[in-house]
């Protein structure tokens, strides 16, 4: 009989899975693989590799038990188990990563060699990077046109579940990794997991989603970023379920793009991922030595005294995820408040943030930092209070997660030094001054570009 590879990465769903689809309409049997890579489980955060063991015995648990794990490099694990099975095709999705992509050209040239071949029907984006481009047939740069070229494509419809299919029977497995104990208190993962989550989203919050969504304290957003990462969940599946026309909707939708966009972003420039975008603030100082090591520090633990920034920090230990507002306060805080260097802050996030997707990541760091595309202005300094006041007006969710602060009252969370004694036992005072470090920021700004 013949048969075909169905190589899952982060596609990880029965449902609405076009590569699976392919292989099955493609082959009389299938092997559905899952390659333990030691390049990628390695570095992985506890959290993640927690997440993607779940997720895996959930995907193993719908295809009866019949999902292959085999540890190895791909480059090697895959042709090989292609020549065992003699499947003379591997589908798999698409992938943007650096070396994902320079993985994938490896696998294809090992297969083309025993006259197998690769076939990529799908990717974990609505519109596979590289696709979108500009009249002129340019790479986006910025969001806003983007969006619109992005809504004008639409997205496919989700294809059904596949009930029946047979599986290359005897192919052993290295059995699905044993998931890691972890301190955070992690989402349930896997696909079961992520339609109900979907579900609860999509009949509530998703109405109010275009105000509710900065509102730290309601918890308003949809909390798939980790489904979405692992392919628990297609984004094709939420935008259809959608209604343009609702002002909550369009705005989850734009979220989903935001995505894409910068998957988009490092397609083009894979050299964003851990270097600046652009070269505008080449040169720029940064705080280095024992001092910023200790404000690093402080801020990683949630000690800067500034409470919707501790807040954050605390959240993404505690759960490996952060508020998205908060994503971007604690980022401009880490930047411009402490002058240090944007990827320190990008790494220790991808060691907590269960959803840590590198584009994403990434770039939304690089937003920050006023070195990517379509990028914040520097001068554009985030102020730690204001926000808290804005995006947290009772403090609730500054209580949540600093206990210190628990019992001080009204406007006083947004700004604890002020009260008489100074802060609550326990929690410091602000390592630095914001409006010193905001100056400081621009004056460093202005010295690379000329600019004030």
């Amino acid at each position: 009989m013949s048969a075909a590879i169905v190589w899952f990465r982060r596609d990880l769903r029965i449902a609405d899975n076009p590569t699976l689809r392919a292989a099955l309409d493609h082959a009389e049997q299938i092997v559905p693989l899952f390659v333990l890579d030691p390049k990628l489980w390695g570095p992985a955060s506890d959290n993640r590799r927690w997440f993607l063991s779940g997720a895996l015995a959930d995907l193993d648990d719908r295809l009866d038990g019949r999902l292959v794990v085999r540890r190895g490099d791909p480059v090697e694990v895959v042709p090989a188990l292609a020549a065992e099975v003699d499947a003379d095709v591997v589908f798999h999705a698409g992938d943007v990563g650096p070396y994902g992509r320079h993985r994938d050209e490896a696998v294809a040239q090992a297969l083309a060699s025993e006259d197998r071949r690769v076939e990529v029907p799908d990717t974990p984006w609505v519109v596979p990077p590289g696709d979108l481009t500009t009249k002129q047939g340019d790479p986006y740069k910025v969001f806003t046109p983007f969006f619109r070229a992005w809504l004008d494509r639409g997205a496919p419809d989700p294809i059904g579940t596949p009930r029946n299919f047979s599986v290359v029977p005897g192919v052993e497995s290295d059995g699905v990794p044993t998931a890691p104990e972890v301190d955070a208190e992690l989402p349930p993962p896997g696909e079961t997991a992520a339609r109900d989550r979907a579900g609860r989203f999509l009949r509530g919050d998703v109405e109010d989603y275009d105000d509710a969504r900065d509102d730290a304290a309601a918890d308003a957003t949809s909390r798939l970023s980790p489904y979405l990462k692992y392919g628990c969940i297609h984004p094709r599946q939420l935008l259809a379920r959608l209604d343009l026309r609702t002002p909550g909707h369009k705005t989850f939708a734009q979220e989903l793009c935001w995505r894409d966009f910068y998957a988009h972003v490092l397609h083009e420039w894979p050299d964003s991922a851990w270097s600046a975008w652009s070269d505008t603030l080449k040169g720029i100082s940064l705080s280095r030595g024992k001092r910023a090591d200790e404000h690093f520090e402080a801020w990683c633990e949630g000690r800067t005294g500034y409470p919707f920034v501790d807040a954050g920090m605390r959240q993404l230990v505690a759960e490996g995820w952060m508020h998205n507002r908060a994503r971007m306060v604690t980022a401009s805080f880490l930047v411009k408040d402490l002058h240090i260097d944007w990827t320190r802050g990008a790494r220790f996030f991808l060691d907590h943030l269960v959803d840590g997707d590198l584009s994403s990541n990434n770039h939304g760091w690089q937003w920050v930092a006023g070195t990517g595309t379509d990028a914040a202005p520097y001068f554009r300094v985030f102020n730690p209070v204001r926000q808290s006041q804005k995006f947290d007006p009772d403090g609730a969710y500054i209580r949540r997660w600093i206990p210190e602060l628990a019992d001080v009252e009204g406007k006083a969370i947004h700004e604890p030094w002020t009260l008489e004694g100074g802060p609550p036992e326990g929690y410091p005072e602000p390592i630095v001054d914001h409006a010193e470090e905001r100056e400081e920021a621009l004056r460093r700004y202005q010295a690379v570009t000329g600019r004030s």
